[in-house]
């Protein structure tokens, strides 16, 4: 055998290893590229599916609420609305028959798990209720500085986030400086709230875009105390125990009620009805957890309509 026949034999072996090697890296791209499709399409199919679950779900919470309007005036935490829906397989919504799948096959069906919640959201003193026609509205500058101190929170920054407020929502001011208002309590950063103010007060607050009183059949001891002047801490437990018993059906029912609350109340401050709720989804979807956030408004024609909605992926359980 020459050297010849030896070269040539190296170079044939040579040329096909790297034939062998081109080959399967392009089969490997080809398949990556495959696979990363595929992940591209389950992923949009998800969010897609889990938009119109969450949506569906919406629809039906405004669904209730408007049934609950036209069953009466008031609105307390005995009715259905209030209820709240622990998570739950999403294929009992669709028979009771554990068995009917909505016409999806066993390859098809999904794990998805919702649950959720419709809380009161004038159950809680509005932000925007500090300013009034452009001037500070001192019964409810009065009502959260009760609600600061009963927090153990500095009545210097409730003096400042009115300041801010009032420049915010000034809307002949040509101040360059003019911070923002914010639309969500946890923008209240903007105003200067410190993120400690801000755990400590985000149960009691609320963001509207317009005056709204409190209603004294769904908010917590703490806002009572707040919005009613000269209450003690425990006449508003009290208040709490008696609608228990009986929800209070108006402002004379209430007073009547609770001595302590004497003539304290107005309409422009407390009510014992609602217009304006929070709707809370929760849907856990294969591997995915999705939160969404609502605020609906429920007006006298018993029409729920949507003023926003905030949707967020809390975690991937992968």
């Amino acid at each position: 055998m020459n050297i010849d026949s030896v070269a040539q034999r190296g170079a044939a072996l040579l040329s096909a290893m790297l034939t062998v090697t081109l080959v399967a890296t392009f089969a490997a791209a080809a398949l990556w590229q495959q696979y990363r499709s595929i992940e591209v399409e389950k992923a949009e199919r998800g969010r897609v599916q889990v938009a119109w679950l969450l949506i569906g779900a919406l629809d039906w919470s405004r669904l209730i609420l408007r049934i609950d309007g036209k069953a009466g005036t008031t609105d307390h935490l005995a009715e259905p609305w209030a209820v709240a829906l622990q998570e739950s397989r999403l294929s009992t919504f669709l028979a009771a028959d554990q068995n009917n799948t909505g016409g999806l096959t066993a390859e098809e069906s999904i794990d998805a798990f919702l649950s959720g919640q419709v809380v009161d959201a004038q159950s809680k003193l509005n932000i925007y209720n500090i300013i009034d026609k452009g001037t500070v509205s001192q019964p409810d500058f009065d009502a959260f500085s009760r609600l600061f101190n009963l927090m153990n929170i500095p009545i210097s920054e409730l003096e400042n986030m009115t300041k801010q407020i009032k420049l915010a929502t000034d809307t002949d001011s040509n101040n360059p400086i003019a911070p923002l208002m914010p639309h969500r309590i946890h923008q209240l950063s903007w105003l200067g709230l410190s993120a400690t103010t801000f755990q400590k007060l985000a149960p009691y607050i609320q963001l509207i875009n317009e005056r709204t009183p409190v209603n004294l059949n769904t908010a917590p001891a703490e806002v009572i105390f707040a919005v009613i002047p000269d209450l003690q801490i425990a006449d508003a437990k009290l208040a709490i125990a008696t609608r228990e018993q009986k929800h209070f059906s108006s402002l004379e029912d209430a007073a009547q009620l609770n001595p302590a609350f004497g003539k304290k109340l107005t309409p422009n401050q407390h009510s014992v009805s609602t217009r304006f709720f929070e709707v809370r989804g929760r849907l856990r979807l294969d591997s995915v957890v999705v939160e969404e956030q609502s605020l609906v408004r429920r007006d006298n024609l018993n029409n729920v309509q949507t003023q926003w909605r905030e949707r967020a992926t809390v975690t991937s359980l992968q």
